[in-house]
């Protein structure tokens, strides 16, 4: 309730000589008190002056700094969801460039191999009919070729775990069947080991320990083309030690149980 006009009316006191607390003290201990009391309220109501309009303006700017704090998490939560969809998009659009890169470089190697076939075809001018005749062929390949990758692709994937007898099963009995009843062309007498890898690696693993029969070849097949870790049930050791031979040059660590 202190104002101005009180200051103004309570200066004149102030100004006495006697109005100190040392002789208030000789009068009155209370006198004294209310005297210092006094003095202390004017020199409050100075300073209380010029701290209430910093209070004021403190609590406006607490109350803008609480909106543009409000406004600021939900700008932060508008940033953090485009980020999520820019780090989807940025994902997909290297997928895409990673998959077109790989395309582009199968293309290019497709083409080396074709611009070689045809300086051989124009080399060996006596060989020209049979190269015809595998041109068609090849042509007629690829039309197949869809249904050929069909087949190897699911060899790789589900035909690991079973033996050579339910591996026709699925492939013959089954699988032809599907592509046939959907109209997708392949090979009848489709090499899975031909199609898959070529004679001078084969030669290479029977070196490194692996026996030359089909399933076995089959089974290098799947170790070394699927995406997925082999587990090698190997009662004979067999695949074991084609598998160290295999990769000693890679450094490859064995945990003996």
């Amino acid at each position: 309730t202190i104002n101005d006009e009180t200051v103004e009316l309570v200066q004149p006191y102030f100004e006495m000589e006697d109005y100190t607390l040392q002789h208030g003290k000789k009068v009155c201990g209370n006198v004294a008190g209310l005297l210092s009391w006094t003095q202390a309220m004017v020199v409050f109501y100075g300073v209380n002056r010029e701290v209430l309009p910093l209070k004021a303006n403190l609590a406006k700017q607490e109350g803008r700094l609480k909106i543009a704090n409000a406004e600021k998490d939900k700008a932060q939560a508008e940033l953090d969801e485009k980020q999520a969809e820019l780090d989807k998009v940025q994902a997909k659009f290297d997928a895409a460039m990673k998959e077109k890169m790989d395309l582009e470089n199968d293309a290019e190697t497709c083409k080396r191999k074709m611009q070689a076939a045809s300086a051989l075809i124009d080399g060996l001018s006596g060989e020209k009919v049979r190269w015809t005749q595998q041109s068609k062929e090849f042509k007629s390949q690829i039309k197949r070729l869809v249904g050929d990758i069909l087949l190897c692709t699911g060899f790789l994937s589900y035909c690991g775990p079973f033996n050579q007898d339910f591996r026709n099963l699925l492939l013959k009995d089954l699988w032809e069947t599907e592509l046939r009843n959907h109209k997708i062309p392949f090979s009848d007498d489709l090499n899975l080991i031909a199609m898959l890898v070529d004679q001078p690696t084969i030669s290479e693993w029977n070196l490194q320990g692996l026996p030359g029969d089909h399933l076995s070849i089959q089974n290098g097949i799947i170790v070394t083309k699927a995406s997925r870790y082999p587990l090698l049930v190997d009662p004979q050791t067999q695949g074991k030690e084609w598998v160290k031979n295999k990769e000693q040059d890679n450094e490859l660590q064995v945990n003996s149980v």
